[in-house]
């Protein structure tokens, strides 16, 4: 497995009347690229808003360290540090 960064774009009528185009980053594991597109588009938040891939990056190292996926039986999905505590790190 191979682990993509998909950058998606999509029109949301609340902001600004729907004229400016809105921007989200979707981290995804996939076999290669296209089963990385493939998995974005069955995302229930890409299809309810109707967002488009505006591009996808492979990421495979990341400061000089090299990214490797194995498969996680627990699942945890890692810790989220608040605005507020990275202020105090």
């Amino acid at each position: 497995m191979k682990l993509f960064m998909v950058h998606v774009g999509y029109y949301d009528k609340s902001i600004g009347e729907g004229l400016y185009e809105t921007h989200l980053n979707y981290f995804v594991a996939a076999e290669d690229a296209k089963d990385a597109k493939n998995k974005a588009h069955q995302l229930s938040e890409f299809r309810e808003r109707s967002m488009h891939i505006d591009g996808m990056k492979e990421i495979s190292s990341v400061d000089g360290y090299k990214v490797t996926l194995e498969k996680d039986v627990e699942s945890e999905s890692g810790q989220v540090i608040s605005y507020d505590d990275t202020k105090n790190l």
